[in-house]
């Protein structure tokens, strides 16, 4: 026998021994699962709140989902930038998955990036004028001339501009000055800046006497909500469908549990683990069930609001092309995260019209 002969003899001889005695085969590729927050805490505080993933987050939910893939980890980004910076980190292939609002989601995908939407993770969220203490503001349609915060490129600024037009009002009409949430609220403090539109940060300051919040679009058209969701890259998704499914399911228990009335206090006390007071996220949801703002379902009124948010971006100025909504949902690992969980129907499903859907519909 020759050499090369022989050798493959012992090669083949070996690995057969190896498969009788049942020797497992070599460990798994470790992966680390990069998903980012299109937010970040008071001073930087690597937490998020006021939402079912941000709870997921802090009670470690998806790395409890994943307790059976040893191999795979979790890296948790929280972004100042909020969704233009997410955008960036999808765009230089930094992030798998994000917690993002739509409009910035949006942007994301008129500027290519492939991506897939797979729950709601933050729908339906008001926003809120605000102006200091004693502002002769006292309506969003004396904003006009005035210098007006507006943190642009978010679902805030979107939001902010459909409640703009609702009260005859363009943005060029105003003094659109590019603040975050902490520039905001010490411009408002200083009275640099005459109004702000933004979200539940602003509560702090209405305690502290120093701001005071005009409008809200709570109560009024629901098309000026803002949503956000979980958003992945396609690529991932298709090469881990088994860890996608586990980061939908843990996320949903989340939604669960955010969804209960009984844990209405536990969820805000949660949320404050960002920095800011639970008081705030008390604040944001007054007036509004749990199960309507926490829930992770994607559908008919969440797409057709994606659809119209698209055209409108663009009719305002904010797009330069159009954008194709169809397609870009995926609830396949969503419906068998709630079919396992027992929790199809748990959820009021809403349609394009935003009426309530039937059970079974």
């Amino acid at each position: 026998m020759t050499s090369t002969r022989k050798q493959f003899s012992i090669g083949l001889a070996a690995a057969l021994t190896l498969g009788v005695l049942g020797v497992a085969p070599a460990a798994a590729e470790p992966l680390t699962v990069r998903i980012g927050f299109a937010s970040v805490g008071a001073d930087n505080r690597q937490f998020s709140g006021g939402s079912a993933a941000a709870i997921a987050h802090s009670e470690r939910y998806v790395e409890q989902e994943l307790r059976d893939l040893p191999d795979v980890k979790i890296e948790w980004s929280f972004f100042k930038g909020a969704g233009p910076a997410v955008n960036e980190a999808f765009a230089n292939n930094q992030l798998d998955f994000a917690l993002q609002g739509d409009l910035p989601e949006i942007i994301g995908r008129a500027n290519g990036l492939k991506t897939k939407i797979l729950l709601a993770a933050g729908a339906h969220a008001p926003i809120y004028l605000a102006v200091p203490k004693d502002s002769p503001v006292r309506k969003v349609a004396d904003l006009r001339g005035r210098k007006v915060s507006i943190f642009r490129g978010t679902n805030n600024h979107l939001a902010a501009v459909k409640v703009l037009a609702g009260y005859g009002l363009q943005e060029k009409d105003v003094q659109v000055i590019n603040m975050d949430t902490a520039t905001t609220n010490a411009a408002l403090t200083s009275r640099d800046i005459d109004a702000a539109f933004g979200n539940f940060p602003l509560a702090s300051l209405v305690e502290k006497n120093i701001a005071e919040i005009i409008y809200t679009t709570k109560g009024d058209n629901p098309a000026y909500e803002r949503h956000s969701t979980l958003i992945g890259q396609e690529a991932f998704i298709a090469a881990h469908p088994d860890v996608t499914q586990k980061i939908v399911s843990a996320i949903v228990r989340a939604a669960r549990w955010s969804s209960d009335e009984a844990n209405r206090e536990a969820f805000f006390d949660i949320s404050a683990r960002s920095g800011f007071p639970a008081s705030g996220y008390r604040f944001d949801f007054k007036g509004q069930e749990l199960k309507y703002r926490n829930s992770p379902v994607i559908d008919a009124s969440i797409i057709e609001s994606y659809r119209v948010q698209a055209r409108q971006a663009r009719e305002f100025g904010l797009l330069r092309r159009n954008v194709e909504i169809d397609g870009w949902f995926d609830r396949s690992f969503l419906d068998k995260a709630l079919k396992e969980q027992g929790l199809v129907g748990y959820w009021q499903e809403f349609g394009a019209d935003g009426k309530p859907v039937a059970a079974g519909q």
